[in-house]
C-alpha cells in the first residue's frame, strides 16, 4: 500500500502517513469536481463571498492547530506559521469583498448597439503546489479560482499532506459544496494522467524550474492553460547611501525567513564597492547572532530545512561555490544535530559562473557580490536566469525607483523585501515562470475573457 510519509524535519522522526489515492479514486474525485463546477458556476459573487468569509473565520478559529501542523510537517518557526494562516484569511476576505468589481463586465464602445467583455469561469483547475508555504500557496490559487466560479483540485507536496487534508476540511467546514475544492494525495508520477484528464481545463504550478517545464510541456500538449511560478534568485542592490543597520536587518530576514526556503526572497546582495566591506562585516554579525533552534521555540529566528536531502543538496552548492573561488565568510558546516538543520551561511566575492551566483540557493545561505557603480550593479543583478523579485536599498527613493525600473523581474521593491499582496499581481519572467497570481491580473488567468456583441 502506497503512503505519503511525513517526517518532522526538526527531529527526523516519522509523525504521520497518509494513504495515496488509487487511479480510480483520482478519477472519481475529478469527476466530482466537474459535477460541483456545473452547480458552483451558477452561484453569484455575493453567494460565493459569504462562504469565503466563512472560510476566513474557519482559518482564524483553527489558527494554532494549523500553524502547529505546518511547523511539524515542514519546519517553519511557529510564529511565521501563525502569520501564514493570518495571511490566508486576509486573501479570503480580499477576494470575497472585491471579486465582483475585479470581474465586472467592461463596456467597449463600438458601432454595435451594445458590446462588452465579460469574464466567465472555465471549469476544474489543477494546482501543483510546494511545501514551503503549505497553506498560503494553496489559498493563493484556490480563493480567486473559486471566487471566479471554477472548482479546484490540489496535488500538494507529499511531505505536507496533513496540511493538504486540513485545507480540504476547512473548505467543507466553511460550507463549500463537496468537491468544490479537493485534495489528491498522489505521487508525482501520476500528475501527467491528471493533467490529461478531460475534465481538467487548466493547471497552475508553484515549484522548481524542472517541475514547471515538465508540467507545462504536458499541459501544452493537451492545449490546457498554465500559470507557472517557479524559482528565483532575487538580487537586492545596496547603494552607498543605504542605512546599513536597516539594510543588514532586511538582508538577515531575507535569507532566514521561512528557514531560507522562499522563492521570492533576497538571495543575492549586490553591494556597491564604497560600503561593501562595512556591509559584509555588519551582515556577518547579524547572521551569526540569529538563533537557529527547534521551530516550536518562540525565540528561534529560524529552524531546520524541510528535508535532509534538500539540506545536503544545499551544502553541496555551498562547497561547489567555495571550490570555484567564492569566499566562505560564515557557516557552511552541517551541524551535529538530528533533523535537517543548516546554519546561517554567507558566501562573498561571488562572480558570474559560480554556483552561488548563477543558481538558486534554497536555504539559509546569502550570496554577496561587489559592484563598482549603479550601472555594474544593474548588470550583475540582471545577469541571472531568474526574474521573480528584486530590490534596491537606498536613502534616495527616486534613485531607487529609477534602478527598480531597470531590474528584470516580476516585482521590484525599494527599501522593503518583496512580498506577495492580494492587491498586487505576483509572478516572474525568464526562468521564474509566466502568468500572474493575485489582484485582477491573477483572477483573470483562469476565466474565459468573452466578447459579447449585440447589433
Amino acid at each position: 500500500m502506497d503512503y505519503s510519509i511525513i517526517i518532522n524535519p526538526a527531529t527526523g522522526e516519522e509523525v504521520a502517513k497518509y494513504k495515496r489515492l488509487t487511479a480510480t479514486e483520482v478519477e472519481e474525485k475529478i469527476t466530482g469536481s466537474k459535477e460541483a463546477y456545473l452547480q458552483w458556476k451558477r452561484k453569484t459573487y455575493q453567494e460565493r463571498a459569504v462562504l469565503m468569509h466563512q472560510l476566513a473565520a474557519v482559518l482564524e478559529e483553527n489558527k494554532e492547530e494549523y500553524a502547529q501542523l505546518a511547523t511539524r510537517e515542514m519546519g517553519k518557526v511557529i510564529g511565521q506559521s501563525r502569520k501564514e494562516i493570518e495571511k490566508c484569511a486576509w486573501i479570503c476576505r480580499y477576494y470575497a469583498d472585491n471579486t465582483a468589481a475585479l470581474l465586472a463586465d467592461e463596456i467597449i464602445p463600438t458601432e454595435a448597439t451594445k458590446s462588452y467583455v465579460t469574464f466567465q469561469p472555465i471549469g476544474v483547475v489543477l494546482a501543483v503546489m510546494p511545501w514551503n508555504f503549505p497553506f498560503y500557496q494553496v489559498i493563493r490559487f484556490a480563493v480567486p479560482a473559486l471566487m471566479a466560479g471554477n472548482t479546484g483540485v490540489l496535488k500538494h507536496a507529499s511531505n505536507v499532506q496533513g496540511c493538504a487534508l486540513a485545507l480540504e476540511d476547512a473548505f467543507l467546514k466553511a460550507g463549500f459544496p463537496i468537491n468544490a475544492f479537493s485534495n489528491l494525495n498522489i505521487d508525482s508520477k501520476q500528475v501527467k494522467e491528471v493533467i490529461e484528464n478531460k475534465d481538467i481545463v487548466a493547471v497552475t504550478l508553484t515549484g522548481s524550474d524542472p517541475a514547471g517545464r515538465s508540467v507545462a510541456s504536458i499541459a501544452g500538449q493537451n492545449l490546457k492553460k498554465t500559470v507557472m511560478e517557479l524559482g528565483g534568485s532575487d538580487a537586492y542592490i545596496v547603494l552607498e547611501d543605504a542605512n546599513l543597520e536597516e539594510a543588514t536587518d532586511l538582508a538577515t530576514l531575507g535569507r532566514l525567513q521561512n528557514n531560507g526556503q522562499t522563492c521570492i526572497a533576497a538571495k543575492r546582495f549586490v553591494v556597491l564597492d564604497a560600503i561593501y566591506d562595512e556591509f559584509l562585516a555588519l551582515y556577518t554579525q547579524k547572521m551569526e547572532a540569529a538563533k537557529m533552534g527547534e521551530p516550536t521555540d518562540e525565540a528561534a529566528y529560524y529552524g531546520p530545512m524541510a528535508r535532509v536531502d534538500l539540506r545536503n543538496e544545499l551544502h553541496e552548492q555551498v562547497m561547489k561555490t567555495v571550490a570555484q573561488g567564492g569566499k566562505l565568510v560564515l557557516g557552511g558546516t552541517i551541524p551535529e544535530l538530528k533533523g535537517a538543520y543548516y546554519p546561517a551561511t554567507i558566501l562573498a566575492d561571488l562572480k558570474p559562473g559560480m554556483e552561488g551566483f548563477d543558481n538558486e540557493l534554497f536555504g539559509p545561505v546569502a550570496s554577496v557580490i561587489r559592484a563598482k557603480d549603479d550601472e555594474e550593479a544593474i548588470l550583475l543583478a540582471n545577469n541571472s536566469q531568474f526574474g521573480l523579485g528584486s530590490g534596491v536599498l537606498t536613502a534616495n527613493a527616486a534613485r531607487g525607483e529609477k534602478i527598480a525600473l531597470q531590474l528584470e523581474a516580476g516585482s521590484s521593491f525599494v527599501n522593503k523585501l518583496v512580498v506577495s499582496d492580494p492587491r498586487l499581481p505576483f509572478g516572474g519572467v525568464k526562468n521564474s515562470g509566466y502568468g500572474r497570481e493575485l489582484a485582477a491580473y491573477g483572477i483573470r488567468e483562469f476565466v474565459n475573457t468573452k466578447t459579447i456583441w449585440i447589433d
